[in-house]
């Protein structure tokens, strides 16, 4: 659908939906974390700046036996522990992006909504990317990042106390070295080292389900770790965001087309430091 349809100005009603459809679209597909899966989402109500992220400690059962917790003679008496009520809170931001649709530009609108979507994505990535630069430090010994980093960084976190899914996002300067070093590894052989040098998906390693990211460097955390992998787990970062991508199509005379504002109020925070690791290369 080419926007010459819309060169009268007469059919604005009609444009907004694919190119409404084709951004969020194209934002959710190019972002890692905006469906919710990698890193959760708290749905903030309209007129709302911020959310409040419970912090929830743990609580330890009582095994009770038909004498009682601890032999007391009473199966019901036993110890109330109440979990934390300690709030973190996380402030949106505004990310937007606009262009204009000329009448004679000969851009499609689907085209329009992949490029302003890509463009949210990006921000909404680098947001939440930003935090992990809190995790939990671990310095590579063995001169690139390998599986035995990962290992270890598992292992940190398993003894941390965290059993959940673990995620792990890969910079993209130290991908190669990560592959190179399945490829080499007798324990990943067969299927799994088919399916790396094939198309460059390795999947899960030590039970992590590895993703690679350019957003992962020193630039986006504001810092000079030099950042090779993060490994946390849902429960490691929180993310909020009020409704969703939105988009809004104005005519605007003296541009001869269409005004594309592309927006999503959003935000992160880093919740629990400990169930997650920051391996870096400090060398």
């Amino acid at each position: 659908m080419a926007n010459s349809e819309y060169g009268s100005g007469l059919n604005l009603d009609a444009m907004v939906v694919p190119v409404k459809a084709a951004t969020v679209f194209a934002a959710q597909e190019n972002s890692l974390y905006l469906p919710g899966t990698i890193v959760p989402k708290i749905e903030v109500p309209a007129g709302s700046a911020s959310a409040q992220v419970p912090l929830m400690g743990s609580v330890t059962a009582t095994t009770i036996t038909s004498e009682g917790a601890g032999g007391s003679g009473n199966p019901q008496d036993f110890e109330t522990v109440l979990p934390s009520d300690t709030k973190k809170t996380i402030n949106l931001s505004l990310h937007a992006a606009r262009t204009v649709l000329r009448d004679l530009g000969g851009i499609d609108t689907a085209d329009m909504g992949r490029i302003m979507g890509n463009a949210i994505a990006t921000a909404v990535d680098k947001e939440i990317t930003s935090k992990m630069v809190g995790l939990t430090e671990q310095e590579i010994t063995s001169g690139n990042l390998d599986t035995d980093e990962i290992f270890s960084a598992v292992g940190t976190i398993r003894g941390a106390g965290e059993n959940g899914k673990l995620f792990g996002i890969v910079s993209t300067d130290a991908y190669a070295n990560l592959l190179s070093s399945i490829g080499s590894n007798s324990f990943a052989g067969g299927e799994f080292q088919n399916s790396a040098m094939r198309n460059g998906f390795f999947g899960n390693i030590a039970g992590v389900e590895c993703y690679v990211s350019s957003y992962l460097n020193n630039t986006t955390l504001g810092s000079a770790v030099n950042p090779k992998m993060a490994i946390f787990s849902a429960d490691a970062m929180r993310m909020a965001a009020q409704g969703g991508v939105n988009v809004e199509v104005a005519r605007r005379p003296e541009a001869v087309g269409f005004d594309v504002v592309a927006s999503m109020a959003q935000g992160a925070i880093l919740v629990d430091a400990t169930r997650g690791v920051l391996i870096i290369d400090q060398s």
